[in-house]
């Protein structure tokens, strides 16, 4: 019964997450989670930190995970870093910390779908800035007043990557509001624009350890900004709970932060694996973006989207189809798994695509 609900929580509509299905002999690649397992120092740090340790509370301000983070991208000290439970969590943060509801925020029609039902949620204003024909974000189309920018670097779901010099033209021209950049997927190719951060004080990154750092199932993200932005996260935080990084979560992730080796050649393999398979598709007639993530964002022009979909899943090929917005209800977004699991994908799809032009 929704009559206990309040009037914001009524007109909700929340975002849906890719299926997790339990059990069954599936090729999950819906998702975007990588298939590579977690650095083995990070397994270890978590194993050690079940103990004693566990009967008190996390350390709140997770220095020596931000100090590893710090280290890693150049930054001056730990005061450059937050991290957060997931970087979904973060931008709920940053979306209450930089934007007031008397201007619009403005982001991409097309991205990750999360960004409107939080302005929903917080009562923000918002306007969905279109992409262009090739469905890539131009930046030159976010002039004006505005309450704050953010947009995914590469995109989601299209995986299109924007360079650093249009990026840089964007923060020069807006150094009234933030701009938030979701870096979600720039491990993946492209360069990060946290080499902008002691320049401009009005940037702040994102970035989650799910994807680059297999570590979906630990829920650990991180910003990285000007102190005077990282305070602002924190101070909303602190709000709201003040320790949102478990012992174990922050053993872990400092351990995989500083195990850059296996992290970089587990990125690097799945943009090998990325690329060998959009090939791969194009040949056998798929439509395709330039994407730089773990995940293909792909249509053929001569069969409906949600057929393929449909007919993926009655071979156990789990992938994700966005009916909505109507520009993208033909695309599929397939998530980059291991060269086996991308063969059979390949091998399937012939067979769909074969069957369906006939």
């Amino acid at each position: 019964m929704d009559k206990y609900l309040s009037r914001r929580a009524k007109e909700l509509v929340p975002y849906v997450p890719g299926e997790q299905p339990i059990g069954g002999n599936l090729i999950k690649l819906n998702t975007n989670e990588n298939p590579y397992p977690p650095s083995l120092k990070a397994l270890e740090a978590m194993k050690d930190a079940t103990d004693k340790r566990l009967k008190k509370y996390p350390k709140p301000e997770c220095e020596p995970l931000r100090k590893a983070i710090a280290l890693v991208e150049n930054l001056p000290d730990y005061t450059y870093v937050y991290v957060g439970n997931g970087s979904d969590e973060i931008l709920a943060f940053c979306f209450q910390a930089f934007f007031d509801d008397d201007k619009d925020v403005l982001f991409p029609d097309v991205t990750y779908s999360f960004y409107p039902v939080y302005c929903a949620l917080y009562g923000l204003k918002y306007r969905e800035i279109p992409l262009d024909k090739n469905l890539r974000i131009n930046l030159d189309d976010y002039a004006g007043e505005s309450a704050g920018i953010i947009f995914p670097n590469p995109n989601a779901p299209t995986g299109e990557y924007i360079e650093l010099s249009y990026i840089e033209a964007l923060l020069a021209k807006n150094m009234d509001k933030v701009v938030i950049v979701d870096e979600a997927y720039i491990e993946f190719g492209g360069e990060s624009a946290a080499k902008y951060i002691e320049k401009y004080p009005n940037l702040l990154i994102i970035r989650t350890m799910s994807k680059s750092h297999s570590l979906a199932g630990l829920r650990l993200g991180y910003a990285m900004g000007q102190p005077h932005l990282i305070d602002g996260i924190i101070r909303v935080k602190n709000s709201f709970n003040s320790y949102t990084c478990d012992t174990i979560a922050q053993a872990g992730a400092t351990m995989s932060i500083l195990d850059t080796e296996y992290k970089n050649a587990a990125c690097a393999k799945i943009a090998e694996t990325r690329d060998k398979t959009a090939k791969k598709l194009h040949e056998i007639g798929f439509e395709l973006t330039n994407s730089k993530s773990n995940f293909l964002f792909v249509k053929h022009p001569e069969i409906d989207g949600e057929y393929i979909f449909n007919e993926l899943r009655k071979s156990n090929i789990l992938v994700r189809h966005f009916k909505k917005p109507e520009r993208i209800s033909q695309h599929l977004r397939i998530s980059i798994g291991t060269d086996k699991q991308m063969e059979k994908l390949v091998e399937v799809l012939k067979k769909i695509v074969a069957e369906g032009q006939h």
